[in-house]
């Protein structure tokens, strides 16, 4: 079977859990779940739950538990998108090609559905909890996706970015932005599926450690596609860094320098993966993919 065989599979298997955990739209509230549904589905890649997948398996997991934490974590995800579009924030009204949240259901219910996104996740990763046995390891799990996701990951990175829009950044400033607000997630998914299948703590250590470098490129590689691309490619308006007076990897050093460093980055955390245990070669795989990811 050929790599994109199985990402395919794997990505519909992601897909299929995902959409699984979602609430019916019904009730006096069916607009709030309507919006908050339409966030989710609106496509993407599902590399957040993949990787935590695939990190669960590097450590031979086994069984469901791993599921209710792969919805999760792709439910912070789109919360972070819904509310990066707002007007307030990078006001793009294109997401993968559709209308934004807020584009489709106003503003105020583009604030409203990325609220319900984050309370939702938290309420679903909470069901991993019907494994008692392992219930230890889901409270860590858990400690782990919401310490990387508030002050102290992907939002306090958010917040130091929008405070800091149009103001010229360091190096050391970029990397905190970049290493909170996109590396954080990545972090997450990766550790809770270390942790799910009982890794140890060196091991969890480790894997942060690796999917800082993922994430560090992987938002590298979005600073180039925002350079390079075209909003047919993407799904969404190019330049936006530029309309919204951003420093940028690639305005600091430029292309070049840009796509060095996604490729060293991601080769160390390749090597970093090789060096553990288990073996993965299909999350090796994937993870060389982005290096030269499209959208």
């Amino acid at each position: 079977m050929s790599f994109e065989e199985e990402l395919s599979i794997r990505t519909d298997y992601a897909e299929e859990v995902i959409r699984r955990y979602l609430p019916e739209e019904t009730g006096l509230q069916k607009k709030i779940l309507e919006s908050s549904n339409y966030a989710v589905l609106a496509g993407g890649k599902r590399l957040r739950p993949l990787l935590m997948l695939e990190t669960y398996r590097l450590f031979d997991g086994r069984g469901k538990i791993v599921e209710p934490f792969m919805a999760a974590i792709e439910y912070i995800h789109s919360m972070s998108l819904v509310h990066d579009d707002l007007p307030c924030m990078d006001n793009d009204a294109l997401r993968r090609g559709k209308p934004s949240v807020w584009a489709a259901y106003g503003e105020d219910f583009g604030v409203l559905a990325g609220d319900a996104l984050m309370a939702y996740a938290f309420e679903t990763a909470a069901k991993a909890f019907v494994f008692q046995s392992q219930a230890v390891n889901v409270g860590r799990a858990m400690e782990v996706l919401a310490r990387k996701t508030g002050v102290s990951g992907m939002i306090g990175g958010q917040s130091v970015d929008v405070q800091m829009t149009g103001e010229p950044l360091t190096e050391e400033q970029l990397h905190f932005i970049y290493k909170l607000k996109t590396g954080a997630l990545i972090e997450a998914a990766m550790m809770c599926g270390a942790i799910l299948a009982d890794a140890s703590r060196e091991d969890i250590a480790i894997v942060e450690q690796i999917a800082a470098r993922v994430g560090m490129a992987f938002q590298i590689r979005d600073d180039i596609l925002d350079e390079t691309s075209t909003e047919e490619v993407l799904g969404k308006p190019v330049h936006s860094d530029e309309k919204n007076k951003k420093t940028t990897y690639v305005t600091l050093y430029g292309l070049d320098r840009a796509r060095e460093a996604v490729i060293r980055l991601s080769s160390e955390a390749i090597a970093m993966i090789e060096g553990l245990s288990g073996e993965n070669l299909f999350l090796e795989a994937l993870l060389k993919t982005l290096m030269t990811r499209d959208k």
